[in-house]
Protein backbone atom coordinates (compact mmCIF):
# COMPACT_ATOMS: atom_id res chain seq x y z
CA UNK A 1 0.00 0.00 0.00
CA UNK A 2 2.83 2.80 0.64
CA UNK A 3 4.44 2.02 -2.94
CA UNK A 4 0.67 2.99 -4.11
CA UNK A 5 0.28 6.03 -1.96
CA UNK A 6 3.72 7.28 -2.88
CA UNK A 7 2.83 7.04 -6.60
CA UNK A 8 -0.45 8.08 -6.85
CA UNK A 9 1.56 11.20 -4.30
CA UNK A 10 3.68 11.34 -7.57
CA UNK A 11 1.27 11.68 -9.72
CA UNK A 12 -0.65 14.23 -7.85
CA UNK A 13 1.70 16.62 -9.10
CA UNK A 14 1.35 16.48 -13.12
CA UNK A 15 -2.37 16.03 -12.25
CA UNK A 16 -2.21 19.43 -10.29
CA UNK A 17 -0.67 21.27 -12.90
CA UNK A 18 -2.80 20.01 -15.77
CA UNK A 19 -5.92 21.53 -14.06
CA UNK A 20 -3.79 24.55 -13.05
CA UNK A 21 -3.85 25.16 -17.06
CA UNK A 22 -7.57 24.15 -17.60
CA UNK A 23 -8.77 26.29 -14.79
CA UNK A 24 -6.76 29.52 -15.96
CA UNK A 25 -7.86 28.89 -19.64
CA UNK A 26 -11.84 28.19 -18.80
CA UNK A 27 -11.46 31.02 -16.43
CA UNK A 28 -9.94 33.24 -19.97
CA UNK A 29 -12.87 31.89 -22.52
CA UNK A 30 -15.83 34.79 -22.01
CA UNK A 31 -15.19 37.82 -23.80
CA UNK A 32 -13.19 40.47 -22.77
CA UNK A 33 -11.53 40.42 -19.39
CA UNK A 34 -11.85 42.35 -16.00
CA UNK A 35 -11.09 45.77 -17.36
CA UNK A 36 -14.23 45.44 -19.71
CA UNK A 37 -16.70 44.06 -16.96
CA UNK A 38 -15.57 46.81 -14.58
CA UNK A 39 -16.16 49.33 -17.30
CA UNK A 40 -19.47 47.71 -18.33
CA UNK A 41 -20.74 47.94 -14.40
CA UNK A 42 -19.73 51.53 -14.80
CA UNK A 43 -21.37 52.27 -17.78
CA UNK A 44 -24.48 50.46 -16.04
CA UNK A 45 -24.01 53.45 -13.11
CA UNK A 46 -24.31 56.44 -16.22
CA UNK A 47 -20.46 56.74 -15.82
CA UNK A 48 -18.08 56.92 -19.05
CA UNK A 49 -14.73 55.56 -19.43
CA UNK A 50 -12.04 56.84 -21.85
CA UNK A 51 -10.00 54.41 -23.63
CA UNK A 52 -7.29 55.85 -22.34
CA UNK A 53 -8.37 54.94 -18.71
CA UNK A 54 -9.43 51.41 -20.02
CA UNK A 55 -6.04 50.50 -21.27
CA UNK A 56 -4.26 51.95 -18.21
CA UNK A 57 -6.14 49.08 -15.75
CA UNK A 58 -5.29 47.11 -17.81
CA UNK A 59 -1.24 47.97 -17.82
CA UNK A 60 -2.21 48.20 -14.20
CA UNK A 61 -3.40 44.47 -13.34
CA UNK A 62 -1.26 42.81 -16.03
CA UNK A 63 -3.98 42.26 -18.74
CA UNK A 64 -1.98 43.52 -21.49
CA UNK A 65 0.39 40.45 -21.64
CA UNK A 66 -0.64 37.36 -23.49
CA UNK A 67 -2.62 34.86 -21.67
CA UNK A 68 0.22 32.38 -21.62
CA UNK A 69 2.56 34.93 -20.01
CA UNK A 70 -0.15 36.13 -17.17
CA UNK A 71 -0.57 31.80 -16.64
CA UNK A 72 3.47 31.82 -16.42
CA UNK A 73 3.40 34.70 -13.89
CA UNK A 74 0.74 33.94 -11.79
CA UNK A 75 2.36 30.15 -11.08
CA UNK A 76 5.41 31.83 -10.51
CA UNK A 77 3.98 33.73 -7.63
CA UNK A 78 2.28 30.49 -6.52
CA UNK A 79 5.18 28.64 -6.49
CA UNK A 80 7.85 31.04 -5.39
CA UNK A 81 6.43 33.51 -2.61
CA UNK A 82 2.85 31.61 -2.20
CA UNK A 83 1.15 34.62 -3.61
CA UNK A 84 -2.23 33.93 -5.52
CA UNK A 85 -2.24 37.52 -6.89
CA UNK A 86 -4.16 40.35 -7.03
CA UNK A 87 -8.38 40.08 -6.18
CA UNK A 88 -9.13 42.91 -8.80
CA UNK A 89 -13.01 43.72 -7.39
CA UNK A 90 -11.36 43.78 -3.98
CA UNK A 91 -8.08 45.34 -4.59
CA UNK A 92 -6.77 43.34 -2.28
CA UNK A 93 -4.02 39.86 -2.03
CA UNK A 94 -5.93 36.96 -3.02
CA UNK A 95 -4.21 35.05 -0.11
CA UNK A 96 -5.51 37.79 2.23
CA UNK A 97 -9.19 37.77 1.12
CA UNK A 98 -9.69 34.11 0.78
CA UNK A 99 -8.88 32.31 3.95
CA UNK A 100 -10.93 33.91 6.34
CA UNK A 101 -14.19 32.45 3.95
CA UNK A 102 -12.24 29.19 3.94
CA UNK A 103 -12.01 28.93 7.59
CA UNK A 104 -16.14 29.54 7.85
CA UNK A 105 -16.90 27.60 4.72
CA UNK A 106 -15.02 25.10 6.23
CA UNK A 107 -17.13 25.21 9.40
CA UNK A 108 -20.29 25.91 8.10
CA UNK A 109 -19.50 22.39 5.76
CA UNK A 110 -18.17 19.98 8.39
CA UNK A 111 -20.59 20.43 10.96
CA UNK A 112 -23.23 19.55 8.45
CA UNK A 113 -21.22 16.54 7.15
CA UNK A 114 -20.80 15.29 10.75
CA UNK A 115 -24.44 15.54 11.76
CA UNK A 116 -25.28 14.39 8.46
CA UNK A 117 -23.05 11.24 8.82
CA UNK A 118 -24.67 11.13 12.73
CA UNK A 119 -28.07 10.87 11.83
CA UNK A 120 -27.93 8.72 8.28
CA UNK A 121 -25.74 6.12 10.27
CA UNK A 122 -28.05 4.46 12.69
CA UNK A 123 -31.18 5.95 10.43
CA UNK A 124 -29.70 3.90 7.51
CA UNK A 125 -29.09 0.80 9.48
CA UNK A 126 -32.71 0.66 11.48
CA UNK A 127 -34.41 1.04 8.55
CA UNK A 128 -32.51 -1.94 6.72
CA UNK A 129 -33.06 -3.75 9.58
CA UNK A 130 -36.76 -2.97 10.47
CA UNK A 131 -37.72 -3.16 6.66
CA UNK A 132 -41.48 -2.28 6.37
CA UNK A 133 -41.94 -1.34 9.59
CA UNK A 134 -43.54 1.80 10.20
CA UNK A 135 -40.47 3.67 11.28
CA UNK A 136 -39.15 2.77 8.31
CA UNK A 137 -42.25 3.71 5.48
CA UNK A 138 -41.59 7.25 8.13
CA UNK A 139 -37.72 7.60 7.40
CA UNK A 140 -38.84 6.84 4.08
CA UNK A 141 -40.67 9.26 3.33
CA UNK A 142 -38.96 11.62 5.15
CA UNK A 143 -36.14 10.65 2.39
CA UNK A 144 -37.94 11.37 -0.71
CA UNK A 145 -38.83 14.79 0.48
CA UNK A 146 -34.98 15.69 1.59
CA UNK A 147 -33.88 14.41 -1.46
CA UNK A 148 -36.70 16.55 -3.22
CA UNK A 149 -36.83 19.88 -1.76
CA UNK A 150 -33.54 22.06 -2.05
CA UNK A 151 -31.94 23.63 0.94
CA UNK A 152 -32.46 27.21 0.06
CA UNK A 153 -36.08 26.78 -0.16
CA UNK A 154 -36.46 25.69 3.17
CA UNK A 155 -33.83 28.60 3.93
CA UNK A 156 -36.51 31.29 2.21
CA UNK A 157 -39.21 29.56 4.23
CA UNK A 158 -37.71 29.52 7.46
CA UNK A 159 -36.29 32.95 6.78
CA UNK A 160 -39.82 34.57 5.96
CA UNK A 161 -41.39 32.58 9.03
CA UNK A 162 -38.80 33.73 11.08
CA UNK A 163 -38.86 37.33 10.03
CA UNK A 164 -42.81 37.13 10.22
CA UNK A 165 -43.45 35.68 13.69
CA UNK A 166 -40.56 36.95 15.68
CA UNK A 167 -39.18 39.65 13.59
CA UNK A 168 -35.82 38.81 13.28
CA UNK A 169 -33.38 37.76 10.25
CA UNK A 170 -31.40 34.59 10.53
CA UNK A 171 -29.10 35.48 7.51
CA UNK A 172 -25.24 35.88 8.33
CA UNK A 173 -23.26 33.89 10.31
CA UNK A 174 -22.44 37.37 13.03
CA UNK A 175 -24.74 39.83 14.24
CA UNK A 176 -24.12 43.25 13.13
CA UNK A 177 -21.65 43.95 15.83
CA UNK A 178 -19.64 41.44 15.07
CA UNK A 179 -19.11 41.93 11.52
CA UNK A 180 -15.87 43.38 11.34
CA UNK A 181 -14.66 42.90 15.06
CA UNK A 182 -11.35 41.07 15.77
CA UNK A 183 -11.44 37.11 16.64
CA UNK A 184 -12.56 37.04 20.49
CA UNK A 185 -14.19 34.57 22.64
CA UNK A 186 -17.61 36.58 22.13
CA UNK A 187 -17.62 36.60 18.15
CA UNK A 188 -17.16 32.70 18.55
CA UNK A 189 -19.70 32.41 20.67
CA UNK A 190 -21.65 34.45 18.32
CA UNK A 191 -20.86 32.31 15.44
CA UNK A 192 -21.89 29.33 16.84
CA UNK A 193 -25.48 30.73 17.43
CA UNK A 194 -25.72 31.90 14.00
CA UNK A 195 -24.51 28.80 12.78
CA UNK A 196 -26.90 26.11 13.28
CA UNK A 197 -29.72 27.16 11.07
CA UNK A 198 -27.63 26.96 7.98
CA UNK A 199 -25.65 23.60 9.30
CA UNK A 200 -28.90 21.78 9.40
CA UNK A 201 -30.20 23.17 6.09
CA UNK A 202 -27.18 21.94 4.55
CA UNK A 203 -27.17 18.45 6.10
CA UNK A 204 -31.23 17.90 5.55
CA UNK A 205 -30.73 16.93 1.70
CA UNK A 206 -27.30 15.20 1.77
CA UNK A 207 -28.97 13.09 5.14
CA UNK A 208 -31.79 12.02 3.72
CA UNK A 209 -29.42 10.43 0.55
CA UNK A 210 -27.11 8.62 2.93
CA UNK A 211 -29.99 7.12 4.47
CA UNK A 212 -31.59 5.67 1.28
CA UNK A 213 -27.84 4.27 0.24
CA UNK A 214 -27.16 2.83 3.67
CA UNK A 215 -30.41 1.25 3.67
CA UNK A 216 -30.10 -0.18 0.16
CA UNK A 217 -26.17 -1.48 0.60
CA UNK A 218 -27.26 -3.26 3.65
CA UNK A 219 -30.04 -5.04 2.98
CA UNK A 220 -28.31 -6.13 -0.03
CA UNK A 221 -25.22 -7.57 2.22
CA UNK A 222 -27.83 -9.07 4.66
CA UNK A 223 -29.82 -11.12 2.17
CA UNK A 224 -25.86 -13.07 1.31
CA UNK A 225 -24.89 -16.66 2.25
CA UNK A 226 -22.25 -15.48 4.20
CA UNK A 227 -24.46 -13.70 6.58
CA UNK A 228 -26.67 -16.57 6.61
CA UNK A 229 -23.50 -19.07 7.31
CA UNK A 230 -23.17 -16.73 10.82
CA UNK A 231 -26.76 -16.59 11.77
CA UNK A 232 -26.57 -20.67 11.53
CA UNK A 233 -23.52 -20.63 14.03
CA UNK A 234 -25.42 -19.14 16.52
CA UNK A 235 -23.78 -15.58 16.48
CA UNK A 236 -25.66 -12.58 18.10
CA UNK A 237 -27.52 -10.52 15.62
CA UNK A 238 -25.86 -7.47 16.68
CA UNK A 239 -22.30 -9.26 16.02
CA UNK A 240 -23.39 -10.53 12.60
CA UNK A 241 -24.63 -7.17 11.83
CA UNK A 242 -21.94 -5.14 12.54
CA UNK A 243 -19.03 -7.89 11.77
CA UNK A 244 -19.36 -7.49 7.97
CA UNK A 245 -22.54 -6.17 6.33
CA UNK A 246 -22.41 -2.92 7.98
CA UNK A 247 -18.45 -2.59 7.52
CA UNK A 248 -19.16 -3.13 3.77
CA UNK A 249 -21.98 -1.05 3.55
CA UNK A 250 -20.05 1.85 4.98
CA UNK A 251 -18.53 2.02 1.08
CA UNK A 252 -20.50 4.73 0.11
CA UNK A 253 -19.96 7.03 3.04
CA UNK A 254 -16.13 6.81 2.70
CA UNK A 255 -16.22 6.55 -0.85
CA UNK A 256 -17.98 10.05 -0.60
CA UNK A 257 -14.63 11.55 1.09
CA UNK A 258 -12.96 12.25 -2.48
CA UNK A 259 -15.96 15.57 -3.06
CA UNK A 260 -16.57 16.38 0.89
CA UNK A 261 -13.14 17.65 1.19
CA UNK A 262 -13.37 20.03 -1.63
CA UNK A 263 -17.18 20.33 -0.28
CA UNK A 264 -15.96 22.07 2.67
CA UNK A 265 -14.53 24.82 0.94
CA UNK A 266 -17.06 25.41 -1.89
CA UNK A 267 -20.58 24.55 0.83
CA UNK A 268 -23.77 25.58 -0.86
CA UNK A 269 -23.28 28.36 -3.46
CA UNK A 270 -27.04 29.04 -3.71
CA UNK A 271 -27.60 28.85 -0.12
CA UNK A 272 -24.68 31.12 1.02
CA UNK A 273 -26.42 33.92 -1.75
CA UNK A 274 -30.13 33.34 -0.45
CA UNK A 275 -28.92 33.25 3.64
CA UNK A 276 -25.78 36.44 2.46
CA UNK A 277 -23.54 33.65 4.19
CA UNK A 278 -19.84 34.97 3.94
CA UNK A 279 -18.57 31.75 2.46
CA UNK A 280 -16.27 31.07 -0.90
CA UNK A 281 -19.20 29.83 -2.63
CA UNK A 282 -20.23 33.76 -3.53
CA UNK A 283 -17.34 35.34 -3.66
CA UNK A 284 -16.09 32.76 -6.81
CA UNK A 285 -19.57 33.40 -8.43
CA UNK A 286 -18.53 36.96 -7.80
CA UNK A 287 -14.94 36.37 -9.00
CA UNK A 288 -16.74 34.34 -12.05
CA UNK A 289 -19.01 37.19 -12.95
CA UNK A 290 -16.59 40.11 -13.45
CA UNK A 291 -13.61 37.90 -14.80
CA UNK A 292 -11.27 38.35 -11.49
CA UNK A 293 -9.29 35.41 -13.04
CA UNK A 294 -6.51 35.75 -10.24
CA UNK A 295 -9.35 34.96 -7.66
CA UNK A 296 -11.72 32.54 -9.40
CA UNK A 297 -8.82 30.29 -10.41
CA UNK A 298 -6.80 30.15 -7.06
CA UNK A 299 -10.58 28.78 -5.64
CA UNK A 300 -10.71 26.47 -8.15
CA UNK A 301 -7.20 25.51 -7.82
CA UNK A 302 -8.14 25.13 -4.22
CA UNK A 303 -11.59 23.10 -4.67
CA UNK A 304 -8.98 20.72 -7.27
CA UNK A 305 -6.13 19.83 -4.83
CA UNK A 306 -8.49 19.24 -2.48
CA UNK A 307 -10.67 16.51 -4.67
CA UNK A 308 -7.22 14.82 -5.39
CA UNK A 309 -6.38 14.56 -1.82
CA UNK A 310 -9.79 12.95 -0.95
CA UNK A 311 -10.01 11.03 -3.69
CA UNK A 312 -6.55 9.07 -2.72
CA UNK A 313 -8.32 8.92 1.04
CA UNK A 314 -10.94 7.41 -0.37
CA UNK A 315 -9.31 5.22 -1.97
CA UNK A 316 -6.86 4.22 0.81
CA UNK A 317 -10.22 3.88 3.39
CA UNK A 318 -11.71 1.49 0.86
CA UNK A 319 -8.96 -0.50 0.94
CA UNK A 320 -9.13 -1.28 4.73
CA UNK A 321 -12.39 -0.88 5.65
CA UNK A 322 -13.54 -3.30 2.38
CA UNK A 323 -11.23 -6.78 2.22
CA UNK A 324 -12.65 -7.23 -1.44
CA UNK A 325 -10.60 -4.45 -2.68
CA UNK A 326 -6.99 -4.99 -3.41
CA UNK A 327 -4.53 -2.63 -4.85
CA UNK A 328 -2.74 -4.25 -7.74
CA UNK A 329 0.57 -3.17 -9.89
Amino acid sequence: MLQYILRRLLLMVPTFFVISLVAFAIIQLPPGDFATSYVAGLAAQGNQVSQDAIETLRKTYGLGDPIPIQYIKWMQGILTRGDFGLAFDLREPVSKVIWERVWLTVALSLGSVIITWMIAFPIGIYSAVRQYSLGDYFFTLLGFIGIAVPSFLLALVLMYLQFKYFNKTIGGLFSDEFLSAPWSLARIWDLIQHLWIPVLLLAFGGTAELIRIMRANLLDEMRKPYVVTARSKGLPEWKVLFKYPVRLALNPFVSTIGWTLPYLVSGSIILSVVMNLPTTGPMLLRALQVQDMYLAGAIIMILSLLTIIGTLVSDVLLAWLDPRIRFHK
